[in-house]
């Protein structure tokens, strides 16, 4: 059986520094908002290039975070409006809502799988306040376009960057730039699935505004900054001790798993060839962190019960898009569809730092074989 992706494997990976680190903070005794978070957000930033971190339960939890605290600030109030790709996970969608926002979905290029930045434009009215990048898959989703479009319309740039852990974005000018540094904002998930995933939930934002900084990690504490006094209405959303202690071993060998990655990705890349199977570009290659290796796929459910028979675990991202769900059942008549193109096409392979050349070998030639 080769696994989508094995969690045990990539543990083991280095499992012995991270079974000291969990062992340090059970000794210590201190299990929430100690030197462990202070080590990791201190990490974090320089990883990221942000002057803050702050360390919260999940990713969702730092998407809301941050909306929350804009509306704290006065930078936005309930009905605004965020414009939003369609083709995301739900997470994203959901922040904005649970905020009183107003979510403007915007249709994904074909070719990227990544918001249109030819789209966005028409979708700004006066009510609208952010977009919102998604940096689905691994792929970076910043364009300058996007940059000049917040600009001139004097828009946040909240990036989501649940997916793409030391994901690149180079300049024009060839700067370079980690994900998560690009916006005002963004919400990272440690989901164990993640490139770099902690041993349960956990998330954090990014940022270089003091303010929104300060906000956001009180927010986070019930809405305190000082021990029983309570400036905004909070909730419990933290990065507990163990957690971090687990992400900052696993931080250091995050550009060494998702250069494995990009191995993997690229021998996909060169000897995938069946008629049926559409690979979404990956250039530049090396900006892509490689989350998820997403094709697309005319029989894309026969090959999902093909691969499966014979024993190549697979995941489809995502089959219903938001606006199809049935919690926001006033979009079903909505007409995306590219969005819904890609969820009835789309498959992803195994991908990540502990499957072998030769079991992706041997996935290409099954998909390869494949009628």
């Amino acid at each position: 059986m080769i696994p989508f992706l094995s969690l045990k494997d990539v543990t083991t990976l280095h499992g012995e520094e991270i079974n000291e680190a969990v062992s340090r903070v059970i000794k210590n005794g201190w299990y929430l908002q100690g030197k462990e978070n202070e080590k990791f957000e201190e990490n974090y930033s320089k990883f990221i290039g942000t002057k803050y971190t702050i360390g919260c339960a999940n990713g969702l939890d730092a998407l809301i975070l941050i909306f929350r605290a804009y509306i704290e600030i006065g930078v936005m109030k309930p009905g605004d409006e965020i414009i939003v790709p369609a083709n995301t996970f739900i997470a994203t969608i959901l922040a904005i809502t649970e905020t009183g926002l107003k979510p403007v979905l915007c249709e994904p290029k074909f070719n990227t799988l990544e918001i249109d930045d030819d789209k966005i434009e028409e979708l700004i009215t006066r009510k609208t306040k952010a977009i919102v990048i998604v940096h689905l898959y691994g792929r970076i989703a910043y364009t300058e376009k996007i940059g000049q479009l917040c600009k001139k319309n004097n828009l946040k740039l909240v990036e989501d960057n649940a997916q793409a852990h030391g994901c690149i974005y180079r300049t024009p000018n060839h700067r370079q730039w980690i994900t998560g540094s690009i916006g005002d904002a963004a919400g990272h998930s440690f989901y164990p699935g993640k490139n770099l995933g902690a041993l349960g939930d956990g998330g954090a934002v990014t940022t270089n505004d003091p303010e929104l900084a300060t906000i956001i990690r009180a927010l986070a504490n019930y809405g305190s900054q000082k021990k029983y006094i309570f400036k905004h209405t909070g909730r419990n959303s933290r990065l507990d001790e163990i957690q971090a202690a687990v992400l900052d071993v696993k931080l250091k060998y995050l550009l060494e798993d998702n250069a494995h990655r990009k191995e993997v990705a690229k021998y996909y890349i060169e000897h995938l060839n069946h008629p049926s199977v559409t690979l979404p570009d990956t250039l530049p290659y090396e900006q892509n962190a490689f989350h998820l290796f997403p094709i697309l796929c005319t029989h894309r459910d026969a090959l999902h019960v093909y691969l499966e028979k014979n024993e190549v675990g697979t995941i489809i991202h995502y089959p219903v898009p938001p606006h199809k769900q049935e919690c926001y059942k006033e979009w079903n008549i909505l007409s995306l569809p590219i969005t819904e193109h890609i969820a009835n096409h789309e498959l992803s392979l195994p991908i990540g730092p502990t499957i072998t050349v030769k079991e992706v070998s041997q996935i290409v030639n099954l998909i390869n074989q494949f009628s």
